[in-house]
């Protein structure tokens, strides 16, 4: 059974990091945990209809945070870089925020 494309692609991630990325056509999300780099690339080309060269991903730990005397973790979350190819139109979206 296949995902669909919103359930792949959670959220867009804005910082200013991720925003220099959009000059080379680099667009950062943070995905589901159980994706793949193919299912990631499949799901940005039919969100946006663009044209995927690479995903690059990375598993984030969660922070340990306290209050008082108790502490715990925040969640672990995975975040993947979209690199588009040199002919594919941008991302609309990050265009709005530069």
């Amino acid at each position: 059974m296949s995902k669909a494309a919103q359930d792949i692609i959670l959220r867009p991630i804005i910082t200013e990091e991720s925003m220099l990325g959009t000059a080379d056509k680099k667009y950062t999300f943070s995905v589901a945990k159980d994706a793949n780099k193919i299912e990631i690339a499949a799901a940005v080309e039919e969100l946006f209809g663009v044209k995927v060269a690479k995903v690059n991903t990375i598993n984030c730990l969660g922070k340990l945070r306290r209050q008082g005397v108790s502490q715990g973790y925040t969640a672990a979350w995975k975040k993947a870089i979209v690199t588009l190819t040199e002919d594919s139109k941008t991302i609309e979206f990050f265009d709005g925020m530069m």
